[in-house]
C-alpha cells in the first residue's frame, strides 16, 4: 500500500523467517498510531522457506520487495532505505515484535525533541512462546532495532555498509555517533526474540566480523 505522506517508515528485513514473520507483521500492524502515517517496507532477502507465502497474507498492507538471490542483511536494509519517503525510519527485525505504543511513542518523544537525531526504547528479551526472560537497557546493551532515526542523517553517514554481514548495526552506530547523538526512552516497547535461529549465535561469524570493525575503525581489545 502506497501512502501519500508516511511519517514514519518501518523497515524489516527478512531471511527465512517462516515462524516468526507473522506476529511481527501483526504487531506492527495494530499500532497505536494512525494507520496513514507511517508505511512499512518489507524485504525478503530471498528466503527459500516458506516466508515470502505468510508475506503474501500482508501484501496489501506493505511495501513489499523480494530480491531474487539473497544480498545479505547490510545491502537488504540499504535497499529499503532507498525507498524510504518519510522523515523518520525505524528497523524491526523479523523474528522480534513490538508493543503497540512503539511507533507511538517513539514519534512522539523525537519530533517533541528537534535537537534528537535519534531515539532508542528499552527492550523485552523474549523466548519462543514469548515470555519475557529479561528487560535490558538500550544504551546499556544496545541493538540494531528499536531506534528511530530521521531518515536523512543515515542516508548522511553513508548507510549500512555491505561488507558487514554481522555487526552491520556497530559499525553503523559508530559512524552514526560520530556526527549525531542517539538518546533513550525509558520504556520496553521492543521485544527482542532469544531463540537457536539468531545470526548472532555464529560465533566465528561474529568474530571475523568484529575483527573487520577493530579493524575499520581503530578499535582496540
Amino acid at each position: 500500500m502506497i501512502k501519500p505522506n508516511p511519517k514514519v517508515t518501518v523497515i524489516v528485513t527478512a531471511y527465512n523467517e517462516e515462524l516468526f514473520i507473522g506476529r511481527c507483521m501483526r504487531s506492527l500492524l495494530s499500532q497505536k498510531f494512525p494507520w496513514v502515517d507511517y508505511e512499512i517496507i518489507v524485504v525478503d532477502d530471498g528466503s527459500t522457506d516458506r516466508t515470502p507465502y505468510a508475506l503474501e497474507l500482508f501484501r496489501e498492507d506493505v511495501v513489499l520487495i523480494r530480491n531474487e538471490t539473497t544480498l545479505g542483511l547490510p545491502a537488504s536494509l540499504n535497499k529499503a532505505i532507498k525507498k524510504v519517503r518519510s522523515p523518520y525510519m525505524v528497523r524491526v527485525d523479523a523474528d522480534d515484535y513490538v508493543s503497540r505504543n512503539f511507533l507511538n511513542f517513539l514519534f512522539t518523544f523525537i519530533q517533541q525533541n528537534p535537537y534528537m537525531h535519534a531515539v532508542s526504547c528499552d527492550y523485552n528479551l523474549v523466548n519462543d512462546e514469548g515470555d519475557v526472560i529479561e528487560r535490558k537497557n538500550c544504551m546499556d546493551e544496545p541493538i540494531a532495532c528499536g531506534i528511530i532515526f530521521k531518515t536523512a542523517d543515515i542516508v548522511d553517514v553513508g548507510m549500512y555498509d555491505e561488507n558487514f554481514r554481522l555487526h552491520e548495526e556497530r559499525d553503523l552506530r559508530i559512524r552514526f555517533l560520530q556526527k549525531f547523538n542517539i538518546h533513550r526512552l525509558e520504556l520496553p516497547l521492543y521485544r527482542y526474540r532469544k531463540h537457536e535461529g539468531n545470526s548472532t549465535n555464529d560465533s566465528e561469524a561474529m568474530a571475523f566480523h568484529m575483527d573487520q570493525l577493530k579493524s575499520k575503525h581503530g578499535i582496540d581489545d
